[in-house]
């Protein structure tokens, strides 16, 4: 073989060789191009959530019951969770607290709905972030929430609706009605549950609602006013957890003994009113349970899964015969 031609062939070798190793650098270059998504979502996946709980009162023992769900949740799926809020009930501070929660950044964001214009543009504007808003309690109807966690509230006001003709009977009935803030969304539901109860029969009569602005003693108040001004009323209905006993404290101030109260929540006095035969029951709901559905739900939203637009939490009834003593310890 002469040398040129041996040349030659040491040149097409080259560029065969040389096309081979391009071709294969090129091919590990798009490898690794196709797996790095992979490797972004196992290093998110290893990134800790941060969750922020923004509460209606710091101290309330409803939502340090919400609070106690939600860590335990927490705690199973690796969440850290901040529970923060007002000292004293206040939507200006929630609105606050949360545009604060929005601010920092926050992986998601639960709150409860205090039916407002602003408060659900901040809800939004968290949504067009990537920030996921679960309600709690209370929906925000409106908004553009994730989903929302808690009772149903008309479901409540038509149980609510059933004790009070369960207790009226075949008699004419005359009730009062306080609920905890006329504007709360979840208030005007239960109050809906009620009427449409009551309206189905003719001898059952809402005479007045009055607002306990969510205190013991406005409720004692207002309850007061609706027994003076309406001596026909013996069912005294309280939608929200402090009414039942701004109720009670009513009728002991006007000296009224033979009122039928129904209440809300299961707060302690509450079950010592109804065990002393003062209350005749109480719708309870299931707070600590909605704060462990509501970190399952964003634990779900973040695996990528469609969560559902609303989550009840059950209800329960209790009455002086599951306290033990009806039929047998001493109510009349």
């Amino acid at each position: 073989m002469s040398n040129r031609k041996w040349n030659l062939s040491i040149v097409i070798l080259f560029v065969i060789f040389a096309t081979l190793m391009l071709s294969f650098l090129f091919s590990v270059l798009h490898i690794q191009e196709l797996i790095q998504p992979l490797k972004s979502m196992l290093k998110n996946e290893s990134v800790t959530r941060h969750v922020v709980l923004i509460s209606q009162e710091l101290d309330n023992a409803y939502w340090r019951s919400i609070e106690k769900g939600a860590r335990e949740a927490s705690q199973k799926y690796g969440i850290t969770l901040d529970y923060i809020g007002p000292f004293r009930i206040n939507p200006n501070e929630q609105m606050i607290l949360l545009e604060k929660a929005i601010a920092s950044k926050a992986d998601a964001v639960l709150i409860q709905g205090i039916n407002d214009p602003i408060y659900r543009s901040f809800i939004d504007k968290a949504m067009d972030q990537d920030i996921p808003v679960i309600t709690l309690d209370t929906d925000e109807p409106g908004s553009r929430r994730l989903s929302y966690v808690g009772t149903d509230n008309f479901e409540a006001g038509i149980r609510m609706g059933n004790l009070v003709v369960e207790a009226v009977g075949t008699q004419a009935g005359h009730i009062g009605v306080l609920m905890g803030n006329e504007m709360s969304f979840n208030q005007q539901q239960r109050l809906q549950g009620l009427r449409s109860v009551v309206d189905q029969y003719k001898d059952l009569t809402i005479v007045e609602v009055r607002s306990s602005n969510i205190s013991r003693l406005f409720a004692a108040e207002q309850a007061e006013e609706i027994l003076i001004n309406h001596p026909e009323v013996r069912y005294m209905v309280g939608l929200s957890s402090l009414d039942g006993l701004g109720i009670l404290e009513a009728t002991q101030r006007v000296q009224l003994q033979d009122i039928h109260i129904f209440a809300f929540d299961d707060l302690d006095e509450t079950k010592e009113a109804i065990t002393q035969c003062q209350i005749e029951s109480t719708i309870v709901q299931q707070p600590n349970r909605m704060g462990y559905d509501a970190i399952s739900l964003i634990h779900e939203y973040f695996q990528g899964n469609i969560l559902q637009q609303q989550q009840f939490t059950a209800i329960t009834v209790l009455d002086q015969i599951k306290s033990g003593v009806k039929d047998g310890a001493g109510c009349p």
